[in-house]
């Protein structure tokens, strides 16, 4: 980077843009979403085909012929699928709408020969092809449980759909069917049965026919989606993580969330000299990356280019989530992208903390009250602990995590003792019982990693649900008060999110505007622990960091917002298993991982 990273006391602002003109991919998009609604409208109510839009509906790609209503359903149905993957520039999407707009148009010529109906195909056409060079977006990483969401999605939409179409002919039914009878009617008619339900006349094949194209697209997009050409998930690679390892050794101390780029679940593009990267993890159509860019700060520019032309490749919406002040301004200055504080991470200096003094009193006297009650501590690093030892730890850390899904990404490392994280410090309580748990004496866990040479960054924390509460205060004044024997001088511990409007609404003074944010995130904390993070960090008097999320426009934090979610693990878009299956398959994939590490150093 030419002109080095500007050095400003302020800190990184929003910018203010006026609105983005609206790209040619969203208006195809739009139109082939308006002409889907207006499709599946004409398709499915006998009377939008007499209102007043008549003649416009009847000139419709899809509405022809004597299966006008069948027909128009497919393709409007197809049309408001494509339109998702039109706006975003993917190829496929194009190539699917290149192929149904020529067919619908044939088929308005031969079926109606209608010219109109065939220009107005020509005419959503026409934009596809001038602008094919913006519809280059490569394919999202490949989820056979995209397969399964389409068809569980597609097969309630067609349900639903199906008994719009079977009760939109009363004066056609012959008697009065039950409900039970319609939505029989309808099961049947999507794999192209007769149903119990009859009509007069040809209201009949209109029916059937409608119903077995729904039941056709239900079943083509789901194989689709299931065989797709392969375009795999990104995973860390071995050499990636050697990479990375090496940057960090060189450049670690510069942030605290820099090991946790070493999650293997995510993916990392290099700056050209190879002297930074930046890691990121692919969510719901979201790129998404944590923390500063690792490496070098002058290679910094480098890596958010390569990070940003991948976005684009892809489609997918480029954002960061808890960069610094520093890496905010380099992204914000690098990319055009804006920038918004998210909230503080709490960092305690080793040398300043004491549990001296009134300010640090209930800490003090909850450690106190909890080693009365035979509880100890050990501070280790990870390389010193035995593989049995090791192997305890972990499966204590998955039976205790208490969710189905691991949490954590932007400040998560996602294991515990890894081979190579043998820097990495586990602080654990202990304590005798008269019957031994089922972990020994094993009460509760803290794991941290890495930052820089002198620095830890608190991972996880997890405790015994029947060990005294405090185990997580114990074992932090512990690791705090063991931290310079390891020659660690400072220690970042939770990331606490809106810290600073909690802080200032809850002061004397405070505005109306700023008690009831202050009031929604307290209600909020009720599922997210906003609150409860802020004021467990704010117990050992740390000194806070503010941290940033970086994106592309407003309209995009909702997205972004929700995708953190997933990836922190907040969002489950999985079944739940029952606690019994959750267990047993925790302890066999900690198990098998602890037994793949071993075969792959060997090796």
């Amino acid at each position: 980077m030419s002109g080095g990273v500007p050095h400003r006391s302020s800190r990184v602002r929003q910018i203010v843009r006026g609105p983005r003109p609206e790209s040619v991919p969203a208006l195809v998009a739009r139109a082939c979403a308006l002409v889907g609604l207006l499709d599946v409208a004409g398709g499915v109510f006998p009377r939008f085909r007499h209102s007043r839009m008549h003649t416009f509906a009847e000139v419709l790609p899809g509405s022809f012929g004597p299966f006008a209503a069948a027909l128009s359903l497919s393709a409007g149905v197809l049309l408001l699928l494509l339109a998702h993957g039109l706006r975003r520039g993917k190829r496929r999407a194009w190539r699917a709408a290149v192929v149904l707009l020529p067919a619908g148009a044939v088929a308005q010529f031969v079926y109606r020969h209608s010219i109109v109906g065939a220009l107005i195909s020509v005419a959503l056409l026409a934009p596809l092809l001038l602008h094919r060079d913006q519809f280059a977006a490569l394919p999202d990483p490949r989820s056979r449980w995209r397969a399964l969401a389409n068809f569980v999605l597609m097969g309630a939409g067609s349900l639903g759909l199906g008994l719009v179409i079977v009760s939109v002919h009363p004066n056609r039914l012959i008697g009065d069917p039950s409900l039970a009878d319609r939505i029989t009617h309808v099961l049947y008619g999507l794999f192209g049965f007769e149903g119990p339900v009859d009509y007069q006349g040809n209201t009949s094949w209109t029916v059937a026919f409608s119903l077995g194209a729904l039941g056709w697209i239900t079943a083509v997009t789901t194989i689709y989606l299931a065989f797709r050409p392969e375009h795999p998930a990104a995973r860390l690679t071995e050499e990636d993580e050697a990479r990375l390892r090496a940057l960090l050794d060189k450049h670690g101390r510069r942030d605290s969330l820099g090991h946790f780029a070493l999650r293997r679940d995510k993916a990392v593009v290099f700056s050209p000299s190879g002297k930074a990267a930046v890691t990121y993890r692919v969510v719901s159509g979201v790129m998404l990356a944590s923390g500063d860019p690792i490496g070098d700060v002058e290679a910094w520019p480098g890596a958010i280019e390569r990070f940003m032309d991948e976005a684009k490749a892809h489609s997918w919406t480029p954002a960061v989530m808890g960069c610094s002040e520093t890496g905010g301004e380099v992204w914000t200055r690098e990319t055009g992208l804006d920038a918004l504080e998210l909230g503080d991470e709490a960092v305690v200096d080793v040398a300043d903390f004491s549990l001296a003094g009134r300010a640090m009193r209930n800490v003090r006297q909850m450690v106190k009250r909890i080693e009365r009650a035979g509880y100890e501590t050990r501070v280790r690093r990870v390389r010193d602990l035995g593989e049995a030892e090791l192997e305890r730890i972990r499966l204590a850390s998955e039976d205790w995590r208490g969710t189905d899904t691991e949490r954590g990404f932007s400040m998560a490392l996602g294991r515990v003792g890894d081979a190579a994280d043998g820097d990495c410090l586990i602080a654990t309580a202990h304590k005798a019982d008269e019957v031994p748990g089922e972990y020994g004496d094993l009460k509760a866990i803290l794991h941290f990693v890495p930052w820089g040479p002198d620095g830890a960054s608190l991972d996880l924390m997890r405790r015994d649900r029947s060990a005294d509460p405090g185990m997580n205060e114990l074992l932090i004044v512990a690791a705090l008060q063991a931290a310079p024997k390891f020659g660690i001088a400072r220690v970042s511990l939770n990331f606490a999110m809106f810290r600073a409007a909690l802080a200032r609404g809850e002061k004397i003074g405070a505005g109306p505007v700023l008690r009831a944010w202050r009031g929604l995130l307290v209600f909020l904390s009720r599922w997210f622990q906003i609150e409860s993070l802020y004021k467990f960090n704010a117990k050992f008097q740390p000194r806070w960091e503010p941290r940033f999320v970086v994106y592309r426009a407003s309209g995009d934090l909702p997205r972004i917002g929700f995708a953190a979610m997933q990836a922190e693990g907040f969002v489950s878009l999985a079944l739940p298993l029952p606690r019994f299956l959750r267990r047993r398959s925790s302890a066999a994939r900690v198990c098998t991982h602890a037994v793949a590490e071993r075969d792959v150093r060997a090796a």
